[in-house]
């Protein structure tokens, strides 16, 4: 395997989609307000967003590489890129890169503040490098010690949508926070699912995750109930999609339902990985199905 494809494969750049919905969520909001794209802008702004995702996957393999060894169980989603288990790439290249990368977020948010006079993404960009500073490293090394998931839910649903409402409007009054009952459970839901496939590996390795402190069956009930929470607070404050509401419920509905019939699976077995998978289905397709909807009504597409 040549270089290149390893350091490919250490990106795992389809999660770029965890980072890249919720940032483009934020500058629709601000399209449906009435407000108009600044292309220049939206650049910086997934510029921010391809760093900061370089950044966690590259740091999290760093953190996360004893661990990792012992995980008989990865998936698509889960166990890390393994170029750090299988002696890809060395360690120390892959923390260097991590470094590189966290600096170039910071450069991209600076450059939003020169350049646009937005001088929050700089503090904002500073809170998304320290979850998972938190979130991974010590002292605190949350996914260590419980709570992990709710980094994750916090940063990637609350902070990402926040930082690309701000970019686009230069403000944060604005930010419709009504729509975190939408956000902050399904990405929750996503967090906690992401965790069941290495729970055998967390467990021997003490890190405490949900499905290691909670067992994997109540941690998968749990993600049902927060999709389904989701669902819900999306059809009561789901204004803007207008008539589009029951389209935009379709998919991340039935990905929820199908749910179900996968519930007794186990790490190692392929039911699981699409257990694991409709639950990212979920919360992407709402995220993409609230774009989507809020840039049509805007007049954006």
């Amino acid at each position: 395997m040549s270089p290149v494809v390893d350091w490919v494969r250490a990106s795992r750049l389809p999660s770029q989609n965890y980072i890249f919905l919720p940032l483009l969520l934020g500058q629709a909001i601000f399209v449906r307000q009435g407000g108009t794209l600044s292309w220049s802008v939206l650049a910086l702004v997934h510029l921010f967003g391809l760093f900061d995702q370089l950044y966690i996957v590259y740091a999290n393999d760093c953190a996360d590489q004893e661990t990792d060894r012992l995980n008989m169980t990865p998936t698509l989603f889960s166990g890390g890129s393994r170029v750090l288990v299988e002696g890809r790439i060395r360690p120390r290249r892959l923390a260097r890169a991590a470094g590189v990368a966290a600096a170039l977020c910071v450069l991209s948010s600076l450059a939003l503040g020169a350049l646009h006079h937005r001088w929050l993404a700089p503090p904002l960009t500073g809170l998304a490098l320290l979850l998972l500073w938190f979130y991974s490293f010590g002292p605190a090394r949350l996914s260590y010690r419980g709570g992990g998931e709710l980094l994750q839910m916090t940063g990637v649903g609350g902070v990402l949508p926040l930082y690309g409402y701000y970019a686009q409007s230069g403000l944060v009054a604005g930010f419709p926070w009504a729509l975190l009952l939408v956000l902050l459970p399904a990405h929750l839901a996503c967090a906690l699912a992401t965790t069941l496939p290495d729970e055998p590996s967390d467990r021997g390795s003490s890190k405490r995750t949900a499905a290691v402190l909670l067992g994997p069956a109540p941690v998968k009930g749990a993600i049902v109930a927060l999709d389904l929470a989701a669902l819900a607070a999306l059809a009561r404050v789901g204004g803007f999609a207008r008539r589009r509401l029951p389209w935009l419920l379709a998919l991340p509905g039935a990905a929820t339902l199908a749910q179900l019939p996968l519930l007794r699976s186990r790490p190692g077995d392929l039911r699981l990985s699409l257990l694991v998978g409709l639950a990212v289905l979920v919360t992407l397709s709402l995220l993409g199905g609230m774009t989507a909807a809020m840039l049509w009504s805007g007049g954006a597409a």
